[in-house]
């Protein structure tokens, strides 16, 4: 994914998850350095809080005030937090296997060829790939912080329900939160925040969202990818209306209101516009995919290779969204369905996921943050 800045680079390899333990030991540096936390003399304590292994490759990345003292409790055997955590990695497995496989091979065949489909195909791809990235990235989130329930660990919650939001401000509270207050507290406020009026909030909206695409990679796909999120932010602060959705969506009814629900896929919309830049292969693909969906006969039923795997695929995708809303309150979807439902139901429920996965289990797909 993506394009070189430059034509000639450096052919380095690079250890896996390298961006995610790097900010994870600067964030432990930076407040050590500004007395927020004292600093550990356990090298063994420290060289565990660095490569804690559930979140080491792909995050979430954890704040040594809330990880390092996990390490000097003594560990004991519980078993509701066993529970919680094995239901934690089971979703996860959904999310990644289920939900981000079956989109990827949809997304790939559609973005690898797609000069030779119609507009309304491509919108197809960009919204699997929108899901592809959210099942794979927060898949793994999942399935981190559930292994590190068994051991013990409580981790951050990385992703909540980002697809709900209202505005682009939600989503990016909710979505991979781990890197969205890094660069909170580590860049934004540190550069001036919010305080030296609309401009400096401007300014420094777009610094963030512009290393936040270098952070993935120096490509121009990404960069553009930051900035057009960074755009997305400017209605919201010069009006003032970026903290206007703190709040869970329909957070005491069963379904949103006919203005959330016009928000929500309005923010949706945005956010699958953003992510073609992401997946694309470099910049001219990204504008010639974008051209190809206004100008070549959009309204012409969806056709490509696979429509079957791709009829199956929105259903689960339908399924797992059904799923998503109903446990949106809580910190993954199915935390609390013992408590929901009465056993027999909980079971053909867990049962029905546990089949889902060895069912769609095959070739496999190595998640997509492992790059970065």
């Amino acid at each position: 994914m993506g394009t070189p800045i430059s034509s000639q680079g450096l052919n380095i390899i690079l250890p896996v998850g390298i961006s995610f333990y790097t900010f994870q030991t600067l964030s432990y540096t930076i407040d050590v350095y500004k007395r927020k936390l004292e600093p550990t003399k356990d090298f063994i304590v420290f060289t565990a809080f660095v490569s804690f292994f559930p979140q080491l490759v792909a995050g979430p990345i954890e704040r040594a005030t809330n990880l390092l003292p996990q390490f000097y409790t003594k560990r004991t055997f519980d078993y509701n937090k066993a529970v919680d955590g094995l239901k934690q990695i089971l979703w996860g497995l959904f999310k990644k296997i289920v939900i981000a496989d079956n989109s990827a091979k949809i997304a790939n065949e559609i973005f690898n060829n797609s000069a030779d489909y119609s507009g309304s195909t491509l919108v197809l791809g960009a919204i699997f790939f929108t899901f592809q990235i959210y099942g794979d990235f927060s898949g793994y989130s999942d399935i981190a912080i559930g292994t590190s329930r068994l051991f013990g660990f409580n981790l951050k919650q990385n992703f909540a329900f980002p697809y709900f939001s209202r505005d682009i401000a939600e989503f990016w509270r909710r979505w991979h939160i781990s890197l969205s207050t890094w660069f909170r507290d580590y860049l934004y406020i540190p550069l001036g925040g919010s305080r030296g009026g609309t401009w400096m909030k401007v300014r420094n909206t777009f610094i963030i969202f512009i290393v936040s695409g270098f952070w993935h990679g120096a490509n121009w796909t990404f960069i553009v990818w930051g900035a057009l999120n960074a755009l997305y932010f400017m209605p919201l602060l010069l009006l003032n209306k970026n903290r206007s959705n703190t709040n869970i969506v329909a957070q005491d009814k069963y379904l949103p209101s006919i203005k959330e629900f016009f928000q929500i896929g309005f923010t949706f919309s945005l956010t699958v516009l953003a992510w073609v830049f992401f997946r694309a292969e470099n910049i001219e693909h990204a504008f010639n995919y974008l051209n190809t969906i206004f100008s070549k006969s959009f309204f012409t039923f969806p056709q490509f290779v696979g429509v079957r795997d791709a009829l199956i695929t929105l259903i689960l995708i339908f399924s797992f969204i059904i799923i998503e809303w109903i446990g949106r309150r809580e910190q993954f979807a199915i935390s609390k369905l013992g408590v929901r439902w009465k056993s027999p139901i909980r079971y053909v429920i867990y049962y029905s996921i546990i089949f889902a996965i060895f069912w769609f289990m095959g070739e496999e797909q190595q998640f997509i943050y492992f790059q970065f």
